[in-house]
């Protein structure tokens, strides 16, 4: 174990990087030693509303990793530059957090994969969700066999994702955003994985996928904003459907569906089922053998995954998790290997909207 206090790089100066700033702050091994991103005002205003004094600031990323005493890197920037920035890190021996998706191309994803492993570093990504209070309680009772064997877990994203969200601009369009599944989707077909894997640290690999999509936003320039209940005309449209519907077979035998739903006229909501042999999950709700002559459903009352803000995420558990990887010199079950596959899945499903039949993974 290492007593050594890490000194921490922020890169990306967005809505999510005052979050791990934050959590960063409040971990009593890391320091937050240096800021970077695109603009030089950026930087200046994320450090003072953190309240960041004498830190190294930045506009470029390889001047930021050669500030003295940064031991781990933030990933904050848009998707389509993760790939760079991280193989850029990883070469300058930093442990990394990155934020999902980890990247546009699954070749990008394989590249960042061989960096992180022939650097040797330390990785997780933001698949914050594993680390809410009540996907951890469910996580704690699969473990302890309160549902049997897990036969079908169905989890949904859906968030009417408009311009109401600073990084709607990019991740709209089909070349920086991908799909709605990759931008924010992928957080519920990450859940499915770890709640369908039997182990207190497993999740559970998807063998075949078979995927649809559909919606009505695509191409369209009115929108709905459900913070304010408004209606809006003429705002950049979505180029792909706000509608992905996949269907997964597991490597322990467990089927699911998932979806992501950015054309739902509703709040935010993340609906989870689980049904095993000796029990079922609906939400915070739990039926099992456990409870001999249960009556009704037992309601767990825990924090619920259901906002979109990023200050309601467990980020600092997160965080919290990551340092004590490094400090004990193990690796995270949400390490860049392990996210790699939730990411296959998606660009499984690419295949399928093209040739119209299900995928085997691993992808060749």
């Amino acid at each position: 174990m290492t007593d050594k206090q890490l000194g921490v790089l922020i890169h990306g100066a967005g809505w999510v990087s005052g979050e791990h700033i934050k959590a960063f702050q409040a971990n009593p091994h890391t320091q937050v030693v240096a800021l970077s991103s695109r603009r030089m005002e950026s930087v200046k205003k994320r450090a003072a509303e953190a309240g960041l004094v004498n830190i190294g600031m930045y506009t470029d990323l390889c001047s930021a990793l050669r500030h003295d005493g940064v031991d781990i890197v933030s990933i904050c920037t848009p998707q389509h530059v993760h790939a760079k920035n991280v193989i850029k890190a990883a070469e300058a021996g930093k442990h990394l957090v990155i934020e999902k998706p980890l990247a546009n191309r699954w070749d990008e994803i394989c590249a960042m994969r061989d960096a992180v492993r022939k650097a040797g570093v330390k990785t997780v990504v933001s698949f914050v969700l594993r680390w809410n209070p009540l996907i951890t309680t469910l996580k704690s009772l699969i473990a302890d066999d309160a549902l049997g064997t897990i036969y079908y877990i169905e989890i949904d994203y859906q968030s009417n994702i408009a311009s109401w969200w600073s990084g709607f601009e990019e991740a709209r369009t089909k070349e920086k955003g991908v799909g709605s599944m990759l931008v924010a989707g992928c957080h519920a077909l990450d859940a499915a994985r770890w709640l369908a894997g039997q182990g207190s640290g497993q999740a559970a690999r998807v063998t075949e996928v078979f995927a649809w999509r559909g919606g009505w936003r695509k191409g369209s320039t009115r929108e709905y904003n459900y913070f304010t209940g408004e209606w809006a005309d003429g705002k950049p449209p979505l180029e792909y459907e706000g509608l992905e519907v996949y269907m997964l077979k597991f490597d322990n035998g467990a089927v699911g569906k998932v979806s992501s739903n950015y054309d739902c006229i509703m709040p935010y909501t993340f609906p989870i089922e689980i049904f095993g042999d000796k029990g079922s999950v609906k939400d915070n709700r739990i039926w099992s053998h456990k409870y001999p002559g249960q009556k009704g459903w037992i309601e767990i009352p825990t924090i619920l995954p259901d906002s979109s803000d990023v200050s309601h995420h467990p980020f600092q558990a997160q965080m919290d998790h990551f340092v004590d990887c490094i400090r004990h010199d193990r690796e995270s079950h949400c390490n860049l290997d392990d996210a790699a596959h939730t990411h296959e899945v998606v660009f499984a499903a690419q295949q399928c909207y093209e040739t119209n039949r299900p995928v085997s993974l691993p992808l060749r």
